[in-house]
């Protein structure tokens, strides 16, 4: 399997815990490597003509970006273990569940990226099979407990939104995977009441509306204010930034979607 940039630098919070353990049982040797690769002070440069605030602050920096790096790919990686539990909670792996991963690697980490993507999900099914349903499940479980630990609260918010977008892909939602998407999202310490309301992102029917901030028809014009800015502050794109600016944009669309559902109820009550 050909490893591409994209998933070096690992540093961060995936290194140890479940998750790591499972990327270097999946990539080998290669995932060990780039872990002393990316941690390698000697990677800086040379500085012998430099300061040493000169040298501190460009280390500093760079060290910076590799963490961030570190943090968005392990993000795509934690993505793709939980995309492969939703896609199969049905049985089946449907071909546009597949190739909505496939769009969302191409566009967060380009072409090569795809076919690299493509070959972890594919391990991640052999995987699967290899342990049992039960057991990949508790593994998944660990890998969200993880997450629940190391990530903050927007970020899993925006990694549940790709997990529901990836259900969504061939036009309908089985049971199964709604239950599969609410278990990730309890386990990674998130409301399971956000996969309903997700779930109704970019329907324009007013009772949907409601669903999406999370409010009976019944509430009262304050109770649908304070939903709103609950839902504002958690969804903001700028809590997703240090991902990269396509989870950026992402995090945009689904917060223009939430914003919709407002102005839609807002219209209904002469707001």
């Amino acid at each position: 399997m050909a490893k591409g940039k994209w998933i070096g630098g690992f540093i961060g919070w995936m290194a140890g815990g479940p998750l790591g353990a499972l990327a270097g049982y999946l990539l080998g040797s290669v995932f060990d490597s780039m872990l002393d690769g990316v941690n390698n002070p000697d990677n800086s440069g040379t500085w012998q003509h430099a300061s040493y605030e000169d040298y501190n602050n460009a280390y500093q920096q760079a060290y910076r970006q590799r963490q961030q790096q570190g943090d968005r790919n392990s993000f795509l990686f934690a993505l793709l273990v939980l995309s492969s539990y939703i896609i199969k909670a049905d049985g089946k792996a449907m071909h546009s569940e597949m190739e909505l991963v496939r769009q969302m690697l191409r566009q967060n980490f380009g072409a090569t990226a795809v076919q690299q993507g493509n070959e972890i999900l594919n391990r991640l099914f052999e995987e699967q099979k290899r342990e049992g349903w039960q057991q990949f499940k508790q593994t998944v479980r660990d890998c969200c407990s993880q997450i629940n630990r190391q990530m903050d609260y927007s970020q899993r918010l925006q990694l549940l939104n790709f997990l529901v977008m990836v259900a969504k892909a061939d036009g309908s939602v089985p049971q199964s995977e709604i239950t599969a998407l609410k278990e990730a999202a309890q386990w990674m310490g998130l409301n399971t009441s956000e996969v309903d309301q997700m779930l109704h992102l970019g329907s324009g029917t007013l009772e949907d509306a409601y669903k999406v901030l999370g409010v009976s028809p019944d509430a009262s014009d304050d109770e649908l204010k304070r939903a709103y800015r609950k839902l504002a502050l958690e969804h903001h794109p700028d809590k997703v930034a240090a991902l990269g600016d396509d989870v950026r944009k992402a995090a945009e669309k689904k917060f223009q979607e939430i914003n919709a559902a407002k102005e839609r109820i807002w219209k209904a009550r002469g707001l």
